[in-house]
């Protein structure tokens, strides 16, 4: 489903961004190879991609429903991955971020949410071929 497939991508988007971004700033802040930062860089470049395709139209609108899956999938890195220990306020802007995602993609609006049927593989490169 449409749903099924936005969601995915946003959470493999997140994994992109706050995985290349970690892997940059090991780099640069913690002393780790060079080379890190550069594969970093590589999936950042990945990332750019992911939310293409998305099936929902409106930039803005997708970018805003990404903010909230980054600021979860953001603490949920730190955690697995930097030892942070979430506390409560952690928790709750999660979930306040993650509720405003759903008011985000599921409003009942004509149109610019995620929309049944839509291609989720690049519908603009598939019909310039």
């Amino acid at each position: 489903s449409a749903v099924a497939a936005s969601v995915t991508l946003f959470l493999v988007a997140g994994v992109c961004e706050v995985g290349g971004g970690w892997l940059v700033w090991q780099a640069c802040r913690e002393g780790k190879p060079w080379w890190w930062a550069l594969i970093g860089g590589c999936v950042l470049i990945l990332y750019g991609f992911v939310p293409c395709a998305q099936p929902i139209a409106d930039f803005g609108r997708l970018y805003a429903a990404y903010g909230g899956f980054f600021v979860a999938l953001s603490v949920a890195w730190a955690k697995v991955f930097d030892g942070f220990k979430p506390d409560a306020g952690d928790f709750i802007g999660c979930a306040i971020a993650l509720i405003g995602v759903g008011v985000i993609l599921f409003y009942p609006r004509l149109g610019g949410g995620v929309e049944p049927g839509a291609s989720a593989v690049f519908p603009r490169l598939a019909n310039e071929t």
